[in-house]
């Protein structure tokens, strides 16, 4: 561990109460919810620091994993993992892959395929390592992590289309990973969670394999509009809403259309049929609102959706457990959910 990386995790072992005295004096409170002082202090260093939106991809890139490194917490033991490659056509490409298996598996739980957060411009298997070693040793299950393209030199759609390659290679993988074959999980946090949701779609009017679980951690899943979120939660760290709007630059290309479905899901008309939905938000995120949207639009189509607020979180905190322990236990919890849901849908076959 770096020198800066110790001063700050020890800076952030102090209690809340002087971390907010650090950052500013008093709580942050919105809608009836205080932010977990962790993400307040961490906003409060972070105005000092250039905006992600001045950095251009590569640079931010670079300093979104430094900064990560810093607050992300060790990877859960009793799991093993290897980095491996998907073979991927129409373009030819090697998709580059993290496979994690527990020592305790349940050769009856399906595999997960997951996809990072990063808005589809920043993040890397790194990013959601930690997080994908708690899911595999909880939900006792492979968990293949996917390194997809990102944008501006690969925009929409070929992060998407990666995560769905990756999708349809696990299909037949699971005898050789001890899981059940023809089945798998989708799953991802914030831009991955919107292309879990869109694999969901995809195999449904595509008449494909659907996925044995959609699990959609504080998703991006409407483009077209901001919801009363954006104004809320607009500045609070690490996703304001001028970085969402950064990152839709660079994601989506010239002549796209926002309102597409596989740019935005919640825009899909047809949603009945769709696989069993988790739908994790944070209460302090500009994507609150349109996750609990998405939710009740799952519910309302027939599909069975179990919905969870973390309120006093803020986006992307899968990635903090090293230094928020609400943070941690949320990630318990969410892998907890996956577990219980696992469980249940085998009950009812």
């Amino acid at each position: 561990m770096s020198l800066r990386a110790l001063i700050a995790k020890t800076l952030l072992k102090l209690p809340g109460p002087w971390l907010v005295r650090l950052s500013g004096g008093k709580p942050i409170e919105r809608r009836g919810r205080q932010l977990d002082p962790v993400f307040q202090f961490l906003g409060h260093a972070a105005k000092r620091r250039p905006h992600m939106s001045t950095l251009g991809a590569a640079k931010a890139r670079s300093v979104s994993a430094q900064g990560l490194a810093m607050v992300g917490g060790p990877p859960d033991t009793g799991v093993e993992w290897s980095n491996a490659t998907v073979s991927a056509a129409k373009p030819a490409r090697n998709i580059p892959v993290r496979i994690y298996r527990p020592d305790d598996q349940d050769p009856t739980a399906p595999l997960i395929v997951y996809a990072h957060f990063g808005g589809g411009v920043i993040g890397d298997l790194e990013t959601s390592h930690c997080f994908c070693t708690r899911l595999s040793r909880i939900v006792r299950c492979p968990v293949i992590s996917v390194d997809y393209r990102l944008a501006p030199e690969h925009p929409w759609p070929a992060g998407l289309d990666d995560m769905l390659a990756v999708y349809m290679w696990a299909l037949g993988q699971g005898e050789a990973l001890g899981a059940p074959s023809g089945s798998a999980t989708v799953m991802g946090d914030s831009m991955g969670g919107n292309f879990a949701a869109i694999v969901a779609q995809d195999t449904l009017r595509e008449g494909l394999p659907g996925p044995h679980l959609q699990v959609l951690v504080y998703p991006t899943v409407n483009a077209v509009e901001p919801s009363a979120s954006y104004e809320d939660f607009g500045d609070i760290y690490p996703l304001e809403a001028a970085t969402m709007d950064w990152f839709f630059q660079n994601y989506i290309p010239d002549g796209a259309d926002p309102a597409n479905t596989r740019i935005s899901p919640a825009q899909e008309v047809q949603l009945d049929g769709l696989s069993p939905a988790i739908v994790v938000t944070a209460g302090f995120d500009p994507l609150v609102d349109e996750g609990d949207a998405y939710a009740r639009y799952l519910d309302a189509a027939g599909v069975d959706v179990e919905y969870r607020c973390f309120e006093t979180l803020a986006h992307g905190f899968t990635a903090f457990t090293g230094v928020s322990a609400v943070s941690d236990q949320a990630c318990t919890e969410i892998a907890e959910l996956v577990r219980e849901a696992y469980d249940s849908l085998v009950a009812e076959t």
